[in-house]
């Protein structure tokens, strides 16, 4: 097992673990979540050696193989599936002895050296890797190319692959799902249930920990906290144990309360003196509990576009690539005002070609984009963090932006992004990149778009800005076109999907579950060749029953949609036809209602009463009338 025992931890001059425990015991899978800087990098670094703590233990098991992740990938020569297979490094080293022993011809070496590559399976050891490089999106061939030829982003899968492939006892992942498209994310996540090791991972996905994790450390005020469960469970256990504390620390100040009262009536008594006295001591001695922090950082919203032309944007006919080779062609559609639009596709398909096309960074090879007159779009892509100025400050992009603004205005706009005293005015070439993609995002706020172009907005974001973006894209009354392997943002914000796959651009009538349905029926036709026997006929037999049950529930969850949507709108006029309901039961029973002054008030809310009951009713009955229309619905899929 791995334990820490009273663990001190520093980064420079700022404590980040202060006499910290945590026992995590062999085969548990668990996910490390807090905000940027609390010190969940800096943690792994530790079990890994590269820090030293300032006081306690960090024990690790000595026998334990530990794999993690390279930053840095060597521009090699040696083609990918050879870098891969790096990552066994017991592979390695008998495959040297063998060379060697061959050399030398020692027959009794080779034979014992042939023995152990058995035991560790190592003549399967190209085909596990291939298998792993596949899984990852690599196809046969990119798999025999050098590393040198391949982007940032896929050398950063290699270094995924090579720490999959070691046969080790500890994973450390930090961030594992950045750069990664949304299938990829899932043939992770299926790999990483059946690692049978134990695992350690940062990630601010909150679906893919809830896919991969059985326990949740929270890395918070220089401590770790371990909960039993995946991290929905984690919130809703994080969320008792608040309101708990929040309620010990207000008994508590009553109580603090109560004794000073008394202290101070009652100390220049001489009669009371005594009991004075004995109060202070008491008060002297209480261990305190501190106030519950459950308050975001975060507080922005999208202000309400100044226009909202419809459409916003048309395609017709469209082809559009780089040089003279088309990515993306016969692309016939539009962006309507108020669209909330999530493309999927694997990666490589041409998503970001998309984004670009619609963001007038590419123009069209072939076919008319048509732009509305008062079009004005928010862009957000991970190169975009590059054009911020290093030397200045996120106050002065902003003043660059709205030179007309008064400086405090715009301090306080930043202070919703989590920019604060000298943070405001701090260079941003040594900030994070989950900094920089706040700053990025602020920017794009400020101009009040009334369509957002959103690739990978969430990479570098902590789960508490993860949420606060989710909200504020729920409220935008703008379009919003977004690209990203974040599911619980796609699921919260998105209405529809575009489905961008051989070489076009259409509407998918599916949910996500659909969409990796179709996905696992596309791969499965893709793997058939051949005349099949009896055991394959029985596996194509399934995969068709997979394929057309996956259209079964693609038609029923488009059949279910438009309901599902005026279902939600329902639940909304509901909601706040029962706040304001509540708030004039309020007025009406206070003493305040049969003022004199406030005989008009009275009036107009008994009127308003009556009006806002009668409008409940009718609400709850189409609310009803819709909910068996929907139940019926699913009961006739069923059949």
């Amino acid at each position: 097992m791995i334990q820490l025992k009273n663990l001190t931890l520093r980064r420079g001059l700022k404590e980040l673990l202060v006499a910290a425990n945590l026992t995590i015991n062999p085969g548990n899978k668990v996910g490390m979540v807090g905000a940027n800087g609390a010190g969940k990098s800096s943690l792994f670094a530790l079990l890994r050696g590269e820090l030293h703590a300032e006081n306690g233990d960090a024990i690790v098991p000595a026998q334990w193989t530990m794999a993690h992740v390279a930053q840095e990938t060597p521009a090699l020569q040696r083609s990918a599936l050879d870098y891969v297979l790096d990552g066994d490094a017991e592979l390695r080293n008998l495959e040297q002895q063998l060379a060697a022993a061959e050399h030398s011809g020692d027959g009794h070496a080779i034979g014992h050296l042939h023995e152990e590559l058995a035991r560790i399976d190592g003549y399967a050891a190209p085909s596990r890797g291939a298998r792993l490089l596949t899984g990852l999106g690599f196809s046969q061939e990119g798999q025999q190319r050098p590393v040198a030829e391949f982007s940032g982003g896929w050398r950063m899968r290699l270094n995924l692959a090579q720490a999959l492939m070691c046969r080790s006892d500890l994973l450390l992942l930090d961030e594992p799902t950045n750069h990664l498209d949304l299938e990829t994310v899932l043939w992770l996540e299926d790999w990483l249930k059946a690692y049978p090791g134990t695992l350690l991972v940062i990630s601010h996905d909150r679906d893919f920990l809830d896919s991969v994790t059985t326990h949740i450390v929270e890395v918070a005020s220089q401590t770790l906290t371990l909960y039993t469960g995946n991290y929905s469970q984690f919130e809703v256990m994080r969320a008792e144990k608040l309101s708990r504390q929040q309620g010990a620390y207000e008994k508590q100040q009553r109580e603090i309360a109560h004794l000073e009262s008394f202290i101070t009536r009652f100390k220049a008594k001489a009669s009371k003196a005594r009991q004075a006295q004995s109060r202070v001591k008491a008060l002297e001695k209480l261990e305190r509990v501190a106030p519950a922090h459950i308050a975001s950082p975060f507080d922005f919203h999208f202000d309400t576009p100044d226009n909202l032309p419809n459409p916003l944007l048309r395609l017709d006919s469209i082809s559009v690539g780089y040089c003279a080779t088309p990515i993306l062609q016969r692309i016939s559609l539009s962006v309507m005002a108020g669209s909330r639009i999530g493309l999927l596709g694997v990666n490589g398909a041409g998503k970001s070609t998309l984004v670009k096309l619609l963001a007038a960074e590419l123009k069209p090879q072939a076919g008319e984009l048509i732009s509305a007159q008062m079009l004005k779009i928010g862009y957000f892509a991970q190169h975009q963090l590059d054009t911020l100025r290093s030397d200045e400050s996120p106050l002065w992009h902003m003043q660059k932006l709205a030179p007309d603004t008064r400086e405090q205005e715009l301090r306080n706009f930043l202070g919703g992004f989590n920019f604060r005293s000298d943070n405001v005015t701090d260079p941003v070439g040594p900030m994070s990149g989950g900094e920089k993609s706040r700053l990025a995002l602020a920017l794009i706020v400020w101009q009040k778009p009334n369509l957002l172009l959103l690739d990978e907005p969430t990479n570098h974001l902590d789960l508490e800005m993860r949420h606060a973006l989710t909200m504020a894209l729920q409220d935008f009354a703008g379009a919003l076109v977004v690209v990203s392997h974040d599911r619980a943002l796609l699921e919260a914000t998105t209405d529809d999907f575009w489905l961008v796959a051989d070489g076009t651009v259409t509407a998918f009538d599916g949910d996500l579950e659909d969409y990796r349905q179709w996905r696992l029926a596309q791969l499965a036709q893709q793997g058939q060749s051949g005349s099949p026997s009896s055991g394959d006929a029985q596996n194509v037999g399934r995969k068709e029953q997979k394929r057309q049950e996956a259209e079964a529930r693609q038609k029923l969850a488009a059949a279910k949609k438009p309901l599902l949507n005026k279902l939600t709108k329902l639940e909304k006029q509901l909601d706040a036809l029962s706040q304001e309901k509540a708030a004039l039961e309020a007025f009406l029973s206070s003493e305040d209602a049969y003022n004199d002054a406030n005989r008009q008030q009275l009036s107009n809310s008994v009127k308003r009463q009556g009006e806002v009951c009668s409008q409940l009713e009718e609400v709850e009955m189409d609310w009803l009338a819709l909910q068996e229309e929907i139940d019926n619905l699913e009961q006739a899929h069923a059949q």
